[in-house]
């Protein structure tokens, strides 16, 4: 298991170096450019020929290539150009409300869709399957911005059940310890603040959640039902095991097998995903720093953000393969 994850691990050297070229050409060969956005339209060649001189991005982009690597191994993306504060700096400020956003979302998709997918398999035909299943393909169709407008219109602007936007009530005082409000509150014990924050997490995190929700019920449902038609759960059931044996030992191990592969891919949508959801609800995260710098051509922060999806996506599916040999013992790894 060890050479397994140490040997996937130096496959990600190849894999990040072959996404850090593609998209550093992609995004330099796009029109326009950061000096557009600080002089506009109407500036002179010369003007924007010192911008760009002032930026190195008149150099050959080998050479500019060349020294965004020499950064990326000490783990530094550069300066912002919109800001012009560290890319890591404005990261480490914004990262945490998207992490916390995107963990809301990924614990309320397997939380709930996992036993609702097994109960509608369990009771197929009934009215729980039917709802279940139309409810998943209504989240699956529906856009996740579309959902967080209706969501914000009905319970926060017409019912009043919940937060519109922010990630904490104005006049609260909490401390920040990490950054994730939710666990601050913990950590201090400041009740209040970790309960106001849970309240302003629930709508984005629904709206985020809809999905990969509807997905992972989906899967869980046929999975289940495939499963369940096995000759080895029949003979379970045939032998008198109790319904909490063979439900554990023989149903679930086996079906959690797919759904586990579709969870990993979840996570890297959850997290693109997160950007429009926390413009929505003004949530203060990457999404709206995220949505400046591509209007601004900031290649230091779209690089930096999109190369940190990727690795968090590579780890995942890391995980979710060592996952196969623990929730099923007949998978090894070697």
């Amino acid at each position: 298991m060890i050479r397994f994850i140490v040997r996937r691990l130096l496959q990600l050297v190849p894999t990040m170096f072959g996404l850090s070229l593609l998209l550093f050409i992609w995004l330099h060969r796009l029109p326009g450019g950061p000096e557009t956005s600080i002089l506009g339209e109407r500036a002179t060649e010369e003007r924007r020929a010192q911008i760009r001189a002032s930026l190195g991005l008149d150099e050959p982009i080998w050479v500019q290539y060349g020294r965004f690597m020499r950064k990326l191994v000490a783990f530094d993306f550069g300066t912002s150009i919109q800001t012009g504060r560290p890319v890591m700096t404005e990261f480490g400020q914004r990262f945490p409300a998207t992490l916390e956003l995107t963990v809301t979302a990924l614990v309320i998709a397997i939380g709930i869709g996992i036993p609702l997918g097994y109960m509608a398999a369990r009771r197929r035909g009934s009215w729980l399957d039917n709802g279940t299943v139309m409810g998943s393909l209504l989240g699956v169709c529906v856009p996740v911005f579309f959902l967080a407008y209706v969501l914000k219109a009905i319970f926060s602007e017409y019912l009043h059940v919940f937060p519109s936007s922010g990630r904490q009530s104005d006049l609260l005082e909490a401390t920040h310890v990490t950054g994730m409000f939710v666990l601050d509150g913990l950590i201090t014990r400041e009740w209040d603040a970790a309960g106001d924050a849970l309240l302003h997490l629930v709508l984005p995190g629904i709206a985020l959640a809809s999905i990969p929700f509807a997905i992972i019920v989906r899967m869980t449902r046929a999975s289940v039902l495939e499963v369940v038609g096995e000759d080895y759960v029949r003979t379970a059931e045939a032998k008198g095991l109790t319904e909490r044996t063979v439900r554990g030992r023989h149903i679930l191990r086996n079906a959690l097998l797919p759904v586990a592969t579709v969870i990993g891919l979840a996570v890297g949508g959850l997290l693109s995903g997160a950007v429009l959801t926390e413009t929505v609800f003004a949530f203060g995260g990457i999404g709206s720093f995220l949505r400046d710098s591509i209007e601004f051509r900031d290649y230091p922060v779209l690089m930096g953000f999109i190369m940190m999806i990727a690795l968090v996506y590579v780890l995942v599916n890391l995980a979710v393969d060592v996952s196969y040999g623990l929730i099923d013992p007949r998978v090894r790894v070697r």
